[in-house]
């Protein structure tokens, strides 16, 4: 196990460890502006009222327990401010939360986030694939549950991995409707009485996109509603560090059973897709310092029609234009604007070559880690 020291005299961060007791406490004893994002699934405060059977008269195994029933709504929206503020407070001014629920309390928790100062970014509707049938048939079938995704603050530079996500999703732009089935099968939890571990356990693959989407490898996510682990062992699996809250000792010894047996990725595995904006930027000029073009050398348009010089300061001259690869590349094809790197071309052996190479030859020198 890890820990961080953040400053001289500052508590240490206990980096992949499950913590026991009640959340709101812990988090007000952890570093302040610490965790890079937090993965909350609190109670939803369901109000049941008595015993729900299916048609066959068998029980349906509800969430009954002790730690999803407050006395009001007043008392469940002081339990909600209280643990946000202590979440908002480790959060790094970069980071990022959350939050799950269902029609029972997801409207009061979005409430009290733009109340605390929390920007909301997006609100995903989780879609089940094999949601539990409505048995009383006097209601719609709950068929999906709600996360609202939030930064810090509204300036917050929050982590998006915008190409990763399209890969995910077989190259098309991810929407905010997800469509993955509930937990359940071989990967349900069950305890030693052959019950479930846990009644509202979420789906791994939930926790993959989640954090695929909104953290790096390295990144610090915080859950402090632990429950039987699924955040911690998706977060080891994907090279994150984790800090897993739960008062009941009973979900904790299984998380912990869980998150042991959990092989991480290696590097190359946990590589994603990347955004052209997070690559490193190269002046064009660093072309010409280094040689890898010459002052005087002629440049092509990629459709062959134009052609333009490359002059010692990085800027391009041809047919009464001067300026940047982008600038002259779009006046003389009369655009308002032009990607002069992939519209460039320079001649070796006869044979036209994109300038965007040479470029990406120095990115990967830039990000080439020593042995």
């Amino acid at each position: 196990m890890k820990t961080v020291t953040k400053a001289k005299g500052a508590p240490a961060l206990p980096l992949n460890r499950i913590l026991a007791g009640d959340c709101i406490d812990v988090m007000n004893g952890l570093p302040e502006n610490s965790v890079d994002l937090i993965f909350a699934d609190p109670p939803y405060n369901l109000q049941l009222k008595g015993d729900l059977h299916r048609p066959d008269n068998s029980k349906v195994d509800a969430v009954d327990d002790h730690w999803d029933q407050f006395e009001s709504f007043r008392a469940y929206d002081d339990f909600t401010n209280a643990w946000l503020a202590a979440a908002r407070r480790v959060l790094k001014p970069n980071g990022a939360i959350w939050v799950i629920g269902s029609y029972h309390n997801i409207f009061r928790v979005g409430a009290s986030l733009q109340n605390q100062g929390y920007w909301i970014l997006n609100d995903v509707v989780w879609r089940k694939s094999n949601p539990m049938p409505n048995f009383r048939g006097k209601r719609l079938t709950n068929a999906h549950e709600t996360m609202i995704w939030a930064s810090k603050s509204e300036n917050a530079k929050y982590t998006f991995n915008y190409e990763a996500l399209k890969s995910l999703n077989e190259g098309v732009q991810m929407r905010s409707d997800w469509v993955l089935p509930i937990c359940n099968g071989h990967e349900r939890l069950k305890d030693d009485k052959g019950d479930k571990a846990h009644p509202t356990q979420k789906p791994e693959s939930l926790l993959h996109r989640v954090l695929i989407g909104s953290t790096n490898p390295g990144d610090v996510v915080l859950d402090p509603f632990f429950g039987t682990g699924t955040t911690g062992a998706v977060a080891k699996m994907l090279g994150r560090d984790f800090i897993g809250i739960e008062r009941e000792d009973s979900y904790r010894q299984i998380a912990q059973k869980r998150i042991d047996s959990v092989r991480k990725l290696d590097n190359e595995s946990l590589m994603v897709t990347t955004s052209k904006r997070a690559e490193p930027r190269v002046p064009f000029g660093q072309l010409v310092e280094r040689g890898m073009l010459r002052p005087g050398e002629e440049l092509w348009s990629q459709n062959g029609r134009y052609k333009a010089k490359v002059r010692a300061d990085g800027t391009l001259v041809g047919a009464d234009v001067m300026g940047s690869i982008h600038q002259v590349g779009a006046k003389l094809e009369g655009a308002p604007s032009c990607n002069g790197w992939t519209y460039w071309c320079y001649k070796r052996d006869g044979k036209k070559v994109s300038i965007d190479l040479l470029r990406q030859q120095i990115r990967a020198e830039m990000t080439e880690r020593p042995n």
